[in-house]
């Protein structure tokens, strides 16, 4: 097995992670938005409105106990993780052999 190979692998596997857990965060962050009085559609909007959800509810968390609350954190990390897995996939397939 190549390490070009494995390379891929784990970079692909690491986006796949990624992106699920960043669909868990969102819905998370819209269901306590939800909870909160804001109208969410979680079919539509969660896939084009997520930016707008989270500044909602990053302010929301701030607003009641001084600093965001963790799911903002943790979404920003998941998204973070899944673009630089996917930009490293790109490069290995674009760069390799």
């Amino acid at each position: 097995m190549s390490t070009n190979f494995l390379s891929w692998y784990i970079f692909a596997f690491l986006a796949a992670i990624s992106a699920i857990f960043n669909g868990v965060f969102g819905y998370m962050i819209a269901s306590y938005l939800s909870k909160h009085g804001n109208k969410i559609d979680y079919w539509w909007n969660m896939r084009f409105h997520m930016l707008k959800y989270l500044k909602q509810y990053r302010k929301l968390t701030i607003e009641e106990n001084g600093k965001p609350g963790n799911l903002f954190y943790a979404w920003v990390v998941a998204i973070s993780l899944f673009l630089v897995s996917v930009v490293s996939l790109i490069v290995l397939l674009v760069g390799g052999k």
